[in-house]
C-alpha cells in the first residue's frame, strides 16, 4: 500500500496540489484554466477512453459474465442513486445532479485500475479481466448517461428540449461517442493496428496530467468548504460502491481474488472527468472538485481496509 501511495496517489496529490497553488497565485486566468479542460475534455480524454478500451478484446468481455452482470448492476444503482440522492437531499438541478453521479458515482479505473490491482495481484489476465470490463461500463455507459442528463446544449446557453435533443447534443461531445465507437470495434472483432498506438498515445498520456492539475486550479477558482455534501459524497464513492459489489459478489459465489479486486477496483477515487466535465460546463464545480480531493486523500485509509475486509469475508 505504502508503494501504490508513492508511485500513484503522492504524484496526484502534488500535481494537484501544484495546480491549486497555480491557481491561487493568479499563474493562469480564468480563460486559460478553461482552455485545460476544453483539451482534456475534447481531444485528452476522448483519446485516451479510445485507447484503453479498444485494446480490449470480445472473448474478455463475454469470459466471465458474472463479474461483467454484477459490475454493471452495482455501477449503475450507484450511479442513479447518486444522481437522484443529489436532487432530492441537497435540492441540485438535473444537470448539477448528473456531474455529481458522474464525481461520486464512477471510479476512476482507467488512470488508477492496473496501477493499485497489478502490484497486489498481479499482472495477471484476472487483474485485465476486472479493469476492462469497469472501464468498458464506465466510460461507455455512465458517461454517456452523465452527459444526456446534464444536456449539453442546455448547459452551453442553449434552450435544452427534449430528451432526443438532450441525447443527440450529449451524442455530439467527443468524451461520449469515442468510447461507444471503441466499444462497438471490440465486440464486432475489429482490431486498431499496433501502429497505430503512438498516434493515441501521445495525445492520451496527457490527459491524466492535465485534467488532475486543472482540478487544481478548479479548487483554487473556489472557496473550499468542508461541508456535510462532500463528506456524503465521499461515503458513497468510497464505502457504499465497494459494500455493494462486496454483497453482490458473496451472493453470487464470485471467486476469492477476482471479488477483491472488484472490491478494490469500486473504491478507486471519483474518475477524473466527471470534474472535467463540471469544469468545462462551470456546473457543480466547487462542491465536485473538493469531493475528488478528499477521496483522494480518503482512499489512502479506504483501500487497506477494503483489501482486509474482502479477503476476510471471502
Amino acid at each position: 500500500m505504502f508503494k501504490i501511495f508513492m508511485s500513484d496517489l503522492l504524484p496526484i496529490i502534488i500535481i494537484m496540489v501544484l495546480g491549486y497553488v497555480s491557481g491561487r497565485r493568479n499563474v493562469f486566468t480564468d480563460d486559460q484554466a478553461k482552455a485545460f479542460n476544453k483539451l482534456v475534455l475534447n481531444y485528452a480524454l476522448p483519446a485516451a477512453l479510445f485507447v484503453s478500451l479498444v485494446r480490449a478484446n470480445r472473448d474478455m468481455i463475454f469470459a466471465d459474465m458474472k463479474l461483467t452482470i454484477i459490475s454493471l448492476v452495482v455501477l449503475l444503482l450507484c450511479f442513479f442513486f447518486t444522481f437522484f440522492s443529489c436532487k432530492k437531499f441537497f435540492k441540485h438541478s438535473r444537470p448539477e445532479a448528473a456531474v455529481c453521479a458522474l464525481i461520486a458515482g464512477s471510479p476512476t479505473i482507467g488512470f488508477l485500475g492496473f496501477a493499485v490491482l497489478d502490484p497486489i495481484y498481479g499482472d495477471t489476465v484476472s487483474t485485465g479481466l476486472v479493469v476492462a470490463i469497469i472501464s468498458i461500463i464506465v466510460n461507455a455507459i455512465t458517461i454517456p448517461i452523465g452527459l444526456f442528463l446534464l444536456n449539453p446544449s442546455s448547459a452551453n446557453g442553449g434552450k435544452g428540449g427534449s430528451g432526443m435533443q438532450s441525447l443527440i447534443s450529449a451524442f455530439k461531445e467527443p468524451v461520449v461517442w469515442s468510447p461507444i465507437l471503441a466499444t462497438v470495434l471490440v465486440l464486432v472483432g475489429i482490431k486498431i493496428p499496433d501502429v497505430w498506438d503512438p498516434t493515441f498515445d501521445l495525445i492520451a498520456k496527457a490527459n491524466s496530467g492535465v485534467a488532475v492539475f486543472a482540478a487544481g486550479l478548479t479548487l483554487a477558482a473556489n472557496k473550499f468548504e468542508f461541508d456535510g455534501e462532500i463528506i456524503y459524497n465521499t461515503m458513497l464513492k468510497l464505502v457504499l460502491m465497494p459494500a455493494l459489489m462486496l454483497i453482490a459478489g458473496l451472493l453470487f459465489h464470485m471467486e476469492s481474488e477476482q471479488l477483491q479486486m472488484m472490491v478494490l477496483a469500486g473504491a478507486l477515487p471519483p474518475a477524473f472527468s466527471g470534474t472535467i466535465i463540471a469544469s468545462r460546463f462551470g456546473i457543480y464545480t466547487r462542491t465536485g472538485t473538493a469531493s475528488l480531493a478528499v477521496s483522494v486523500i480518503g482512499f489512502i485509509i479506504a483501500a487497506p481496509l477494503w483489501i482486509y475486509i474482502a479477503r476476510l469475508v471471502s
